[in-house]
């Protein structure tokens, strides 16, 4: 076990010691697990209908399945959790590690012994402090109760667990760029396949899931797959999500509500609706590298497929307002310099057209720009679509931006008409 990061790591009241969290039914979903075959849980997470929400979406169950099992299978097997929340306009992960740390710590145990792997890892954030000192309180605290280590509540399962504070980017939200910053390399995206679920941390079956996802399974196995599936509003997706919203409205900030509440009551009911003075205009609705929804699309529910079929991504359900005062141009201009700058370089589409597609909205916002800019936007978000790429930083990066250029074209082409910005005083 790692050594603690400070001399007090002791809880200041925000998060959950680990009797407060035994309290609340904490480590019995962990009890009822240890009691049953790995692959009853597996199949009771799929059956749950949990989806992957670090933002793609991926049953979880399913993932967990595709571990080798039989004799074939290489060991160490190794389970990690991915809390290196980077997404311009995320925040949800950030709530779950500095409030109920031993929730992530349960769940990774139960994902452990699903898949048969007796290491884990929790790569965090480097800027989330206050997280690190929860997650090393409450590590220390698991291993002192019998949760980590040998022989957990006498099952005979074993599990090893340490928290790696990343030195990394946003790079590092990358799974398999992630688990090469876990090996002390260059935080690269790696070919696939192999993917991780065969060949992962140095060279074996590892998962990876993201904190949220994670949260949700001692509930799922404490309480049952049904139970888990009717939380949600949709069909086919379980349980519940954690909403954020940011921007100009009235009551920014993060709920919990049942998978598949519309971006309509997110907006109006639980944010407030739009601050006085200001009127809606658009929204990026699961973070910075989503594409952009409008008025007529804020009746979708908020939930994996039904924001696919509008043209968009649910993502990590983290949605970013923009206002009719606020510049469409040089938002994505801030969008774009950020991932520009946390691009690793590892291929030449991403490493080239970031910086290129970046210089031309400066020079736009800047009343610089030619219509034939628009052309030379238009190619870059075809030039690092998915599938032109090493990873989804590109891509996703496009996203804002070709949406952009379809429901704002008319501030792009007024920008560079009037050669100036029409926001700026």
């Amino acid at each position: 076990m790692e050594k603690p990061l400070t001399e007090d790591i002791k809880s200041d009241g925000t998060w959950l010691t680990l009797e407060e969290y035994e309290k609340t039914g904490g480590y019995k979903g962990l009890g009822k697990a240890l009691s049953m075959e790995s692959k009853s849980i597996t199949q009771m997470v799929l059956d749950s209908g949990l989806k992957g929400r670090g933002g793609a979406g991926f049953p979880t169950g399913q993932k967990w399945s595709m571990v080798p099992m039989d004799e074939s299978a290489r060991y160490p097997k190794y389970f990690v959790v991915n809390a290196d929340e980077m997404e311009p306009g995320s925040f949800k992960d950030r709530l779950l590690l500095e409030t109920n740390p031993h929730q992530i710590i349960e769940g990774a145990i139960i994902g452990a012994f699903a898949i048969e792997a007796n290491f884990s890892y929790i790569f965090l954030r480097w800027a989330y402090h206050k997280a690190a000192k929860a997650l090393t309180q409450a590590i220390q605290e698991a291993y002192e109760a019998g949760y980590l280590g040998k022989n957990i509540m006498g099952s005979g399962f074993d599990l090893e667990m340490s928290l790696h504070i990343s030195v990394g980017r946003y790079m590092c939200g990358e799974e398999t760029a992630l688990l090469n910053a876990l090996e002390g390399k260059r935080a690269l995206p790696r070919a696939k396949p192999p993917y991780p679920v065969v060949s992962g941390l140095f060279g074996k079956p590892t998962i990876v899931n993201n904190v949220e996802t994670i949260a949700n399974v001692p509930h799922i196995i404490a309480k049952g797959a049904d139970w888990f599936m009717k939380l949600s509003k949709s069909e086919g997706e379980g349980g519940t999500k954690l909403y954020g919203a940011s921007g100009r409205v009235k009551n920014p900030g993060l709920w919990e509500l049942p998978l598949g509440t519309t971006l309509r009551e997110l907006l109006e009911v639980h944010a407030g609706g739009m601050q006085d003075g200001y009127a809606f205009k658009g929204v990026l609705p699961g973070g910075g590298s989503t594409d952009f929804l409008t008025e007529e699309h804020l009746d979708t529910p908020m939930d994996f497929d039904s924001v696919q079929k509008v043209g968009s991504r649910m993502g990590t359900g983290t949605i970013i307002v923009l206002d009719d005062k606020t510049c469409p141009i040089g938002m994505l201009r801030s969008l774009e310099h950020f991932f520009a700058h946390e691009s690793c370089g590892w291929c030449t589409p991403c490493r080239e057209g970031l910086p290129w597609t970046a210089k031309l909205l400066d020079a736009i916002d800047a009343g610089r720009g030619k219509m034939e800019d628009l052309d030379i936007l238009e190619f870059h978000t075809k030039y690092m679509a998915p599938g032109n790429t090493f990873c989804a930083l590109a891509p996703g990066a496009m996203e804002p931006l070709q949406s952009a250029l379809k429901y704002f074209r008319a501030d792009f082409e007024q920008h560079i008409h009037e050669q100036k910005c029409p926001y700026k005083s």
